[in-house]
């Protein structure tokens, strides 16, 4: 008997007979897009050559056509699903519902002939996400080993808001992250009245476009890094806040004012000195260890498949689970 679902060893999260998520299979028809992050846009222009359609909420396709181009989706049959619209296949039916982790993310949901439901949570925050009730699950792992918790108690959003005002005071603030968390990190600081430009580069400000489309909030002061008036800012030392990619980090704000990364990888405190002018926030947009168990635990699923073809560690969730929840889990690919 076929198994209901299943990690391949190039990333594609099989879900019931004919859905692929987050990677390319030929034997599978629908191919689901949960969000924009790299890892999960694996084999996505085969996908759009290959597959009957692929599938992925508005909000998503907006940012693809920002971070690729308009034209890329054009290239196959793309059906965008908002949250909880139902998409019939033969005789399996595939919803999306909401995860709490970056614009558009979504959970996949497939319900077979025979009643079973077979979720894949994609990248998800606890307990901002809700739960969605399966049979068998397959979930993320980032953060799947029991050394992967945020014990401090403060506020990380009032420790971000209070370091980036006190840095304004000696000049700008390059903030570093990744697209979704970068437009989290403005919003963050717009409702807190940070009042400086924001200066951004031109994919990140075309991201934060699509994000207010969708009902997010960034005020009026984005500035795009180009603009005469953010050269001459940053090239004096004026304060302003700039947000640029991770992978920019090598080679901006270097002596130039207050560098600050927003990283789910800091467990040890809520903001960490790097160096004289350099701090790590632990500003997450995945759950943490025990945010996993919990979402596990509240799914009450029959079988758990952790994802261990993504960074993280899956082998030691499964095992946890196991240990725990009594719940029969296993990594995927071995």
């Amino acid at each position: 008997m076929m198994p209901k679902a299943s990690v391949t060893g190039r990333g594609a999260v099989l879900l019931g007979k004919y859905v692929a998520c987050d990677g390319f299979d030929k034997a599978r028809p629908l191919r689901v897009v949960t969000h924009v992050h790299s890892d999960h846009l694996l084999g996505l222009r085969r996908s759009l050559r290959k597959c009957e359609a692929v599938v992925m909420t508005p909000a998503t396709r907006d940012l693809i056509d920002v971070m690729r181009s308009p034209l890329f989706l054009m290239r196959g049959d793309v059906k965008t699903l908002d949250y909880g619209e139902a998409f019939v296949y033969d005789d399996e039916c595939l919803t999306l519902h909401f995860a709490d982790h970056i614009l558009g993310a979504a959970q996949v949901l497939v319900e077979d002939n025979e009643g079973v439901r077979i979720l894949y949570t994609g990248d998800f925050r606890f307990p901002g996400t809700p739960v969605v009730e399966a049979d068998v699950v397959v979930i993320e792992a980032t953060y799947g080993n029991s050394s992967r918790v945020r014990h401090f108690r403060e506020d990380v959003e009032d420790i971000l808001v209070s370091l980036v005002e006190e840095s304004l005071m000696r000049g700008p603030v390059f903030v570093f992250g990744y697209n979704g968390k970068l437009q989290e990190v403005i919003e963050i600081l717009h409702k807190a009245k940070v009042g400086v430009p924001f200066v951004m580069p031109e994919k990140v400000f075309h991201v934060c476009k699509v994000c207010e489309r969708y009902g997010m909030r960034f005020g009026r002061r984005l500035l795009l890094s180009q603009d005469e008036r953010a050269q001459t800012m940053l090239s004096r030392g004026e304060p302003c806040v700039a947000f640029y990619h991770m992978n920019s980090r090598r080679r901006v704000g270097e002596g130039n004012g207050v560098r600050i990364f927003v990283s789910g990888w800091e467990f040890r405190e809520a903001c960490r000195r790097r160096g004289e002018n350099e701090f790590t926030v632990a500003l997450s947009d995945h759950s943490d260890f025990y945010g996993l168990l919990r979402y596990v635990e509240e799914c009450r699923p029959k079988a758990v498949f952790t994802d261990n073809y993504r960074s993280g560690d899956a082998v030691a969730l499964a095992k946890e689970i196991r240990r725990r929840l009594g719940i029969p889990a296993k990594p995927l690919p071995p």
